[in-house]
């Protein structure tokens, strides 16, 4: 996509999209908290002990649902009145959440659950908007470092989650509610020093082509598989991860472990993706990313020992960060600034659509199969992406986007 950068110095630039990367910290430290406590305070309250999970499920759902109207509201009134319309529905959440654990009301807490899926939804945008805000040199940089957010979230949300759990001596985690809800007040702060220039009239004023001719274009359809299937398939096998160290005996602390390594893979790398795909080229680094995904299930095929387990998923969060990265900066090369609300919100509904039922099926799964299994289903996803960037690959030529 040429465009024009909207700021006039590359300080500004980094400037703003550091913004944008300090509230994807704070935003993705909101998700690790609920992550975290939901599960347990859902089991702690719920009338019938199998609905212990439905408020995480809602928060899902809600963000799926709300990903292509969040995209179009924020096409009318802006990136930024956006971005604080869903700090706000964060706040209004965090205190609905505070106050239904005050009265141990579960379903009361489950439509504070609801209201912060639908504050998520907007999160899935800092990265556009860092695109916007980025000319084309710098603009895969920007985006990976929106991402690697993630490393602050890694850090600070286990913390927190752990330090606020006694802070008013409550078995239902109040503590980590009122975190979050601090966590949204800094973010709309933050937010508030955010400056996304709309978009000039005469680009509003172009004549933006059907969607069905947008999605038919080979480089949509690969960057949209490769973003599904790198994000479906990594909650698929790092949600079971546990069940299957647990099932063969290793213990918590060497599980937490685990995870860490994963999420180092997933969000160490940004603050060098962009640069390795400006330097390599996006599709190698989507394929990339494919390779390392592969790797994972073939340890993970393999072995059950702890080394197994950890260099797999750190493998998984290797390959997830370029795929994802790659594939999202491909798809920036797809629309037009007239388009690319459209656009991006399809994209993410796909997405997200597809990680709600991987996030489902997981845990069934490996419970009415085994880990070997849930493997097996996972790869040839993963082979049919490598196979269809190829194509790409070859069929793409450096010309600038066709207009129609």
């Amino acid at each position: 996509m040429a465009s024009t950068p909207p700021f006039t110095t590359t300080q500004t630039i980094k400037t703003q999209v550091g913004l944008l990367a300090l509230c994807q910290a704070l935003a993705m430290t909101t998700n690790t908290l609920l992550i975290t406590t939901a599960a347990l305070i859902g089991y702690a309250l719920a009338p019938d002990k199998a609905l212990a999970t439905a408020p995480l499920a809602l928060r899902q759902v809600a963000t799926m649902a709300a990903t292509i109207p969040v995209s179009l509201l924020m096409q009318r009134i802006g990136r930024r009145a956006g971005f604080l319309l869903g700090t706000l529905l964060g706040i209004v959440g965090a205190a609905l959440g505070i106050y239904s654990l005050a009265i141990a009301y579960f379903w009361l807490f489950a439509l504070a659950m609801t209201l912060l899926g639908l504050a998520n939804s907007f999160v899935g945008y800092y990265r556009f908007a860092a695109a916007d805000i980025a000319d084309d040199a710098f603009r895969p940089q920007a985006i990976s470092w929106v991402i690697a957010g993630g490393i602050i979230a890694a850090i600070l949300g286990p913390w927190l989650a752990t330090g606020s759990k006694d802070w008013f001596n409550s078995e239902l985690y109040i503590g980590a509610f009122v975190a979050v809800l601090g966590l949204q007040i800094i973010t709309s702060l933050l937010l508030l020093a955010l400056q996304i220039p709309a978009i000039a009239p005469t680009q509003l004023q172009a004549i933006a082509r059907p969607l069905a001719t947008i999605i038919r274009q080979p480089r949509f359809l690969v960057a949209t598989l490769g973003s599904t299937v790198s994000y479906g398939i990594m909650v698929f096998v790092m949600t079971a991860t546990p069940l299957a160290m647990a099932a063969e005996s290793h213990s918590f602390s060497q599980t937490a472990s685990v995870i860490q390594w994963h999420v180092f893979g997933m969000f160490g790398p940004s603050f060098v993706t962009g640069w390795l795909i400006k330097r390599f080229g996006v599709l190698n680094i989507v394929l990339t990313g494919s390779v390392l995904t592969l790797g994972c299930m073939g340890l993970n095929l393999v072995g059950v020992s702890f080394w197994h387990f950890a260099i797999a998923l750190l493998l998984l969060g290797l390959g997830w960060n370029f795929m994802y990265v790659g594939s999202t900066t491909l798809l920036t090369e797809t629309y037009h600034p007239s388009e690319k609300a459209k656009v991006q919100a399809i994209h993410d509904f796909v997405v997200f659509s597809f990680v709600a039922l991987t996030t489902f099926l997981s845990g069934r799964i490996f419970h009415r199969f085994d880990w070997d299994v849930l493997n097996q289903m996972s790869w040839p996803l993963v082979l049919a992406t490598f196979g269809v960037v190829l194509w790409l690959q070859r069929l793409r030529t450096p010309r600038p986007l066709e207009r129609s």
